[in-house]
Parts: structure tokens; sequence; C-alpha cells
């Protein structure tokens, strides 16, 4: 039975904890930083002054506020879980789980063929994506790339790591998916699916590619109310985040189109967020010289899948002003992204249900991956298929 409000009456008592799971790169991921943050979060309203008193009382102190989910994030010692979960302020204890970006590294190519593949330049007779929001949730962006610095807007653009800081990536992660979604048509470089599109940096993975679930869930939060449409996160892990699962439910609500990479574990399962039911989860697709699509060897597969995209030797812009090829499902995500951007540029009306139906009513079932749909139930590999960007602005055809 959960205790009166008293910091007193509290009863010290100790709960074990492991680290956060996350999705490894194939070619070898980095070791996973050791975890002693948890998300709390609390019953009715208590008042500020009572959650420092029990946080400080269980030997705990505050890494953020997570107001999306009347909760924080607390590192403190292991005595600290169990009796924060006797308490009556409080509603549930859970890791702060750790999210990592979904990147394999691939031989280098020239062109950006996914944008071609899925007919975005033939999409851009009626849309661009001018206009229309889309934050990348991940290890920031490169703010001066000559690439993207035209289409990226500071004022939606935010660091859940460090706040005092600029979202600026250190890593390349965030900049590569970036470029794939709005890469500006200037001549240079590569081109994404939506070359007007404006991009908000929102930095919830660090330097290294890691991620805490409270910097993510910070990161949806900042997201609500700037006015964005869309929302790509090239992230993933096995491990259930409750609090996270709460936070996409608000953006969802909010208006925010979701799409996430399904995961890079070798035919395994869905990783969180993309099997969230709100949101698109992507598979990987890579093309052969003779231009067949193939399923990705190192995408995850399951019943949450709901479309595919070019996801193997990707190149886009990387981290200060470089261009690279990279390979993972984080890589197809954001041209799904992209096309959600096109989408609503000229149907700016539609809310998350109205563009995730669009843009699957209008996909390419790719025949070699087997039916999309044996009595209403998706393909495992691609869901309702390959993600078109001319179809899906244009309705049913494509002109």
């Amino acid at each position: 039975m959960k205790q009166l409000r008293s910091i007193g009456l509290l009863m010290l008592a100790v709960a074990s904890m492991s680290g956060g799971a996350f999705a490894q790169e194939p070619n070898g991921a980095p070791p996973e930083p050791e975890n002693d943050r948890w998300i709390v979060q609390f019953e009715g309203a208590p008042s500020e002054n009572e959650i420092d008193a029990l946080i400080s009382y269980t030997g705990g102190q505050t890494v953020k506020r997570l107001h999306l989910i009347n909760g924080r994030a607390v590192r403190g010692p292991e005595s600290m879980v169990a009796t924060l979960r006797t308490s009556i302020l409080v509603k549930r204890v859970e890791k702060d789980v750790i999210r990592k970006a979904t990147a394999k590294p691939a031989p280098s190519q020239t062109i950006p063929w996914g944008v071609d593949r899925i007919d975005a330049e033939k999409a851009w007779r009626t849309s661009t994506g001018s206009g229309v929001k889309v934050a990348v949730l991940d290890t920031g962006i490169s703010l001066s790339h000559p690439d993207l610095k035209d289409n990226i807007n500071t004022n939606c653009s935010y660091n859940t790591i460090d706040p005092s800081k600029a979202p600026e990536d250190q890593n390349g992660h965030g900049s590569h998916v970036a470029g794939t979604i709005a890469a500006v048509h200037n001549g240079i470089g590569v081109v994404g699916v939506a070359p007007k599109a404006t991009l908000c940096a929102v930095q919830v993975l660090s330097a290294s590619g890691w991620g805490y679930c409270s910097d993510i869930i910070e990161g949806l939060s900042w997201v609500i109310g700037k006015g964005i449409k869309v929302a790509n996160m090239s992230y993933g892990g096995s491990e259930l985040c409750s609090g996270e699962k709460e936070a996409l439910d608000s953006a969802d609500a909010a208006g925010i189109t979701l799409v996430a990479a399904a995961g890079n574990n070798y035919g395994g399962a869905v990783d969180w967020p993309a099997k969230h039911e709100k949101v698109i989860a992507v598979t990987a697709v890579g093309q052969k010289t003779d231009g067949t699509l193939y399923f990705a060897s190192f995408s995850s597969k399951g019943p949450e899948v709901d479309l595919t995209a070019p996801g193997v030797s990707i190149p886009s812009t990387y981290k200060k002003a470089g261009y690279k090829t990279l390979s993972g499902t984080s890589m197809a995500a954001p041209h799904v992204s992209g096309v959600a951007a096109l989408v609503l540029e000229k149907n700016p009306g539609f809310n998350p249900a109205d563009v995730k139906k669009r843009l699957e009513q209008t996909a390419e079932c790719l025949g070699s991956l087997g039916s999309c749909s044996t009595n209403g139930t998706k393909n495992w590999l691609q869901g309702w298929g390959l993600v078109d960007a001319c179809k899906a602005v244009n309705g049913t055809s494509c002109q």
C-alpha cells in the first residue's frame, strides 16, 4: 500500500536496475553507457516543493522536468527506486531507457537513388514541402551546412541534451537524415525529398548517438505548439518506455505525423517507438544494379510495419559541410517524412491519420517481397509497400 505524503513515513528499500535496451549497429556499436537514470511520473498535482523533498529524501537528483507527462527524469542510487514506488505521490517509476541512432555504415555512392526511386522529383511539379515544418529528433543538424542551412529554422530547434547550446550535430547521423528530408535544391551535393520543407533540429541523441527516453520525451514536448507537422525519429530500442508512449500520444493528438525507423535487428522485432500504433514504422530496401529492389538484410520486420523506403547506400549531407553514404532503417524513415511534408503542403487540413492513410493507399506494393495484403493483414517486410511521393501528393495517379 502506498504511504502518506509525509516524507518521514517513507521506508528505505533496494531495487535492482539494468541498462536500457537499444538497437545495436551490425558492424559494432560503442559500449552502452551506464544507466542510473529513471523516469518518475506523479499522481495528481503535487507541488514542486513536495516533489523536490521526496526526490532529495530518497537520494535522487532531478535531471529534467517532464511537464508533458507530469514527471521528472531522476538520477540516483538503486535504493531510490523502491522507495519512490511506495509514495502516494508517485504513479510510475521506470528506467530512463536508451535509444540509439539506427544507421549502418555502407560503401560510398554518388547519387541519391532513393529520392528518384520514390518519384519525388515528379511530385515537385505539385509540391516541394514549402511551409511545412519537419522536426528531426536526432543528434542535431549541421546548422551551417551549405546544403541545409537555408531550410533550417532555429526558432523551432532545440537541444534537450544541453539546452544552453545550439543543436549542432557532432555525430553526422541527424544531418544525414535531414538531408534526405530536405536538402536544398541548389545545384550542389544532394537534394532532399521535400527540398523546400522547413527543418527543425531537435537534438535528443548525444554526439555518440545515444539518448535517454527522458530526452526524447522533452523533445516531443518541444515540438508540440511550434507549428511542426512531421516528426522523424530515426532511432530505436527494444524496451518500452511508458512515458515516451504517452508523449507520442500527445504529439499525435496535437496533429504531428510521427515517422520512425523500424530498427536494424536483422529480421528481428520492430523497435520502439516505431512499434507504437500512432507511428508510421518504416523498413528498408536496397536496389540491385538492374533496378530490382530487395529487402535489406539488416532491417527489422513484423506486423507493425507500415511502409518501406530506400535505406541501403543512401548518400546525403553529413556533419560540418560533409557528405556521406550510409545504410539503415534510419535512412529509410526520412524518405517517408519527406513525402509526408509534400502531402501536407498540398493538403494542409490533413491530420496524422489522413497522412498515414494517403501514404499507405498510394504505396507501391513490391511483388518480389510478397503480397501487401492477405485478408487485411500487412506484409511483415514492406507493410503496404514502397512509399510513392508522386502518387501520395496527387492522389491515386502520378502526373
